[in-house]
């Protein structure tokens, strides 16, 4: 591939200085914003199984207050970029945070399951405007700068929310009623609100004319995103393939591949520029953070359905166990962003991921009485690793990328994340169900964890050496 030219200057040693002020302060109004998007997240993850009694529904109909939200997210982050160019990053990032603000109220008021489902689809489109603009507004900022220390800084949301938001979900479904749940995020949309006012950059003037929407690539990208996500959920839902996953996952297949075609045809005027994949960083970075996506969120639903099926402890328990692998990622954003500064993306990525590697092979030994201190000890070490690992990856996307590329480049990537995190726990969870088939003991399902826990590492190792196409030391072009 050739060289593309970029319009950001070689890192020079003055580069290798602290985050400058302005971007740090812009920094924390975005994060202190988007940690409410994170902790929504991430604290449902322990709350499907109360709101089912609380709300006298099925478990399949509760699933769908995750599966809405998932899937508005996901359909849509194409359209970002575009919702940028016309209203100006300020402006739509408080308008995505108050979308976000006044979905989380409507959720805390809905007076039935059905009702919730569908407030969750408007928290799902803030949320999915904000998850994908908060790294481009930054990197747009940061000029090509210190990407490394930047990432470290924009990944604090990631690095916070497994942390804390099952821990909180326990305690709010412990103490409260569920809809603390989505009040919880009040505080944050408020004060997210007031800081992003203040300390965003006014938005520059906007073109004239403005551009116009690809229509046509909205109705193929944003469908066939969400069908597939659609047939992946429900593939995990089953015990194999079946009508109810392929139909979706095949029309999703085919509007995605319909999208490309038209993408290739339309070039920079497409709602996402699939032609950006010929810069080397971006493409290398887009296999690796799907790829990651599937290991990270595949192995967040294995980790406290173990604790809880085979060793009997509760959702809070489970929650508390999990800590240490949030630890070991808050504790190698800083030192892995420096060192990204300094050596560049590829080693960095590549020492993370064996280290994630070597630190997920002990849970497909794992049996019905390992140590918890033990598997305590190996979490630190396998969060130190994805820590590392997310940052030098997603970072690389954004070496020698234009600033006006900057919002489709950071679109594939959530995207790309996001479908990946999809796979991951459709595979995962398949694999779990066939192997724990007709497990009646805890040994039993060990073994069915363990079996699990091998697929996760495989898709870690098979990330390994797509390191070596990553950028090396800091000035090295993309290709």
């Amino acid at each position: 591939m050739a060289t593309e030219a970029t319009t950001s200057p070689p890192p020079t040693s003055a580069d290798s200085g602290r985050v400058d002020p302005a971007l740090r302060r812009m920094i924390i109004a975005l994060i202190i914003g988007a940690l409410a998007v994170i902790f929504d997240t991430t604290i449902m993850s322990v709350a499907v199984d109360g709101l089912a009694g609380r709300l006298h529904a099925s478990l399949g109909t509760v699933q769908w207050v995750t599966t809405a939200y998932l899937l508005a997210l996901s359909a849509t982050m194409p359209a970002v970029g575009w919702a940028q160019s016309v209203l100006g990053g300020k402006r739509l990032w408080i308008a995505a945070l108050a979308l976000f603000f006044v979905g989380s109220l409507l959720c805390a008021g809905a007076w039935s399951i059905h009702s919730l489902i569908m407030f969750r689809v408007v928290q799902g489109v803030g949320g999915g405007i904000m998850m994908v603009l908060m790294t481009t507004l930054i990197m747009q900022a940061a000029k090509g700068r210190n990407i490394g220390r930047v990432m470290s800084l924009i990944t604090v949301p990631t690095a916070l929310g497994p942390v804390l938001g099952p821990v909180l979900g326990g305690v709010l479904l412990h103490l409260g009623d569920w809809r603390w749940i989505f009040l919880f995020n009040v505080p944050f949309c408020l004060a997210g609100g007031y800081f992003a006012r203040r300390d965003l950059p006014a938005d520059e003037s906007r073109p004239v004319p403005r551009p116009r929407l690809d229509a046509v690539g909205m109705l193929l990208l944003s469908p066939g995103i969400a069908a597939a996500v659609y047939g992946l959920t429900q593939l995990a839902g089953s015990d194999g393939p079946d009508l109810k996953a392929a139909l979706p996952l095949a029309c999703g297949l085919i509007l995605l591949v319909g999208y490309v075609l038209w993408a290739l045809r339309r070039g920079p005027a497409a709602l996402l520029d699939v032609r950006l994949l010929r810069h080397r960083s971006l493409a290398s970075s887009t296999a690796l953070v799907f790829l990651s996506g599937a290991t990270l969120y595949g192995t967040m639903l294995l980790l406290p359905l173990y604790w809880q099926q085979v060793r009997g402890e509760s959702a809070l328990d489970a929650a508390l166990l999990l800590i240490p692998q949030g630890v070991g990622t808050l504790l190698s954003r800083t030192v892995a962003g420096r060192y990204m500064d300094r050596f560049g993306a590829r080693p960095v990525a590549l020492v993370a991921l064996a280290a994630s590697f070597a630190a997920t092979v002990p849970f497909g030994l794992i049996t019905a009485s390992t140590s918890n201190v033990t598997l305590m000890a190996v979490l630190f070490v396998r969060g130190i690793g994805l820590g590392a690992a997310m940052i030098a990856i997603m970072g690389a996307a954004f070496v020698g990328m234009p600033r006006e590329q900057i919002p489709a480049a950071s679109s594939i990537s959530r995207v790309t994340q996001q479908v990946g995190g999809s796979v991951g726990v459709a595979a995962l969870v398949m694999i779990l169900q066939r192997a724990t088939a007709g497990a009646h003991t805890p040994a039993a399902l060990a073994s069915g964890f363990a079996d699990a826990f091998w697929w996760s590492a495989a898709f870690t190792a098979a990330a390994i050496p797509l390191c070596l196409l990553l950028p090396g030391r800091p000035g090295e072009l993309s290709s």
